[in-house]
């Protein structure tokens, strides 16, 4: 009796969430949805199916998707509603110039993050962090470039123990996390903290956290999240610790700042941390309000930076011809400009080689991730409904034959010989950190990740470094790790690298 209960109490709970499902599935359906073709399954039950296959083969299902629709517009099932994506440059422009309260991004990424219960700013509709990136740090990089520089040497001896002649094997990924997070610090708090093991530790760890925690919140209701993030969450314990690290020059540099009201503070800092402290406003001035900005900084530039690079790197090791090419870049900058960000600027084949990665690599297979606030038209005429997400195939777009020669070869050079050939005044628009349409890894338009040109730098200028520092080579045997594609995020796998000083 009680198996046949269990079984009669299984098949109701079963029943009701396939009822659940139907049910659910029929008050998205709209006529206006139905006019664009669909990749997967576009019934009832079955599209659940599609859904949950964009999260292990999205990039293959973006392919199909803007070959067939090309010029137009195409759709993908996620489990809460449908996703548009355009198949055309044009129509990535209508997404570009949208006002946010037409196609909003805010709602997506507080899906994604979970930002109420993870990033927790004390005004998270305030974003004068961004504001604070966009002027304060890309102005001053001239300036601080060298530090940045400086530190750069210092992590890579530290993390790549080498000799004249022996190999030394070093895995990569890790490394090139403890070097960005380094050199990121030296520009965002300066020294000794930015060498400090545990508060690189504590940054690099924070990120991963918060992406844990927001899978499994997102799993729960609204009603229950608060109480899964007591119970899950490390975050809490990590902002307490970063209190701790930031607290001291917090309090020594508002001190001198009250001091120095009248501008006469000759040593001030010029630093991420003091940088947010002169522009916050109100209660954003908080010791609380700067740290939680500082580690939502340190979230969003460690981690894709080092993905990035370590793309770079196993491009550099899987098209060994480029390196001497790279090398007389290098070494022809720095004759005339030396190890300055006016040097860094005359490499333009390290440029490319950067610009290249990102274009084959990319950190995703999606950009320009929208909500619809409402009805949208696009500029072919196709109006999607409200609640409707959308976004730009970027791994297509990239690999487009009509935007680019040969678009599944890499060609490490190929941006720098665009901007050999760029007769219309034009050439900057093919430089590393410069976006477009039909080039997308940073975003595009006013909500571009406002700290690439910061990035970038970080990647050319290691990049350059190593290059004329050291030989690598992977191990006898070994090939270069192949992507996975996980949730429509590419993720490079790790391998051991063999490095030594270069023999001239």
């Amino acid at each position: 009796m009680a198996d046949e209960s269990l079984l009669r109490t299984s098949f109701l709970a079963l029943a009701g969430i396939f009822v659940f499902l139907i049910i659910s599935w029929y008050s998205k359906k709209d006529p206006l949805l139905d006019a664009i073709p669909t990749v997967g399954f576009s019934d009832p039950i079955l599209s659940y199916i599609s859904a949950i296959r964009y999260y292990i083969d999205g990039v293959r299902m973006l392919k199909e998707g803007y070959q067939k629709a090309r010029p137009g517009l195409f759709k993908i099932a996620t489990l809460k509603t449908w996703m548009v994506l355009p198949a055309s440059q044009e129509l990535v422009e209508d997404i570009r110039k949208a006002p946010d309260d037409v196609l909003s991004q805010h709602e997506p990424l507080e899906e994604f993050i979970q930002t109420t219960y993870t990033l927790d700013f004390m005004d998270k509709h305030s974003s004068y962090h961004n504001d604070v990136i966009r002027s304060n740090l890309i102005r001053n990089i001239p300036k601080i470039f060298q530090d940045l520089y400086d530190e750069m040497i210092l992590a890579l001896d530290d993390r790549i123990p080498t000799t004249d002649e022996n190999w030394a094997k070093i895995s990569l990924m890790p490394t090139i996390q403890q070097v960005i997070c380094r050199i990121s610090n030296r520009v965002f708090v300066g020294t000794p903290l930015c060498r400090n093991h545990d508060y690189q530790r504590l940054n690099l760890n924070f990120a991963i956290n918060v992406l844990k925690s927001a899978a499994i919140i997102r799993i729960f209701p609204a009603f229950f999240k608060p109480v899964v993030v007591r119970v899950i969450s490390k975050l809490p314990s990590q902002f307490k610790l970063e209190t701790e690290f930031l607290r001291p020059m917090f309090e020594e540099r508002l001190a001198k700042m009250k001091d120095h009201s009248q501008g006469d503070w000759d040593d001030r800092p010029n630093d991420l941390l003091m940088w947010f402290m002169n522009e916050a406003k109100g209660i954003e001035k908080s010791l609380d309000a700067v740290i939680r900005r500082m580690l939502a900084v340190n979230f969003a530039a460690i981690h894709t930076t080092s993905i990035t690079f370590t793309q770079v790197l196993y491009r550099l090791l899987a098209n060994p011809e480029c390196i001497e090419p790279l090398r007389q870049d290098v070494e022809a900058a720095v004759a005339v400009e030396g190890w300055t960000k006016a040097g860094l600027d005359k490499m333009h084949k390290v440029d490319s080689f950067v610009r290249e990665t990102q274009r084959v690599d990319g950190l995703g297979i999606q950009v320009l991730v929208r909500l619809a606030l409402r009805p949208f038209t696009f500029s072919n005429g196709t109006t999607i409904p409200a609640g409707t997400l959308v976004a730009a195939p970027l791994n297509a777009i990239h690999r487009d034959e009509e935007i680019y020669s040969d678009p599944e070869e890499f060609e490490g050079f190929r941006f720098a010989k665009l901007r050999e050939d760029s007769k219309d005044g034009m050439a900057s628009r093919h430089q590393a950190g410069m976006t477009s349409p039909a080039h997308l890894p940073f975003g595009h338009g006013r909500l571009a990740c406002p700290g690439r040109f910061f990035a970038v730098t970080e990647m050319k200028a290691l990049l350059a470094h190593i290059i004329v520092t050291y030989d690598l080579k992977l191990e006898e045997g070994k090939k270069v790790p192949r992507q996975i594609c996980i949730a429509s995020s590419l993720i490079p796998g790790n391998t051991d690298i063999l490095f030594r000083k270069r023999q001239k």
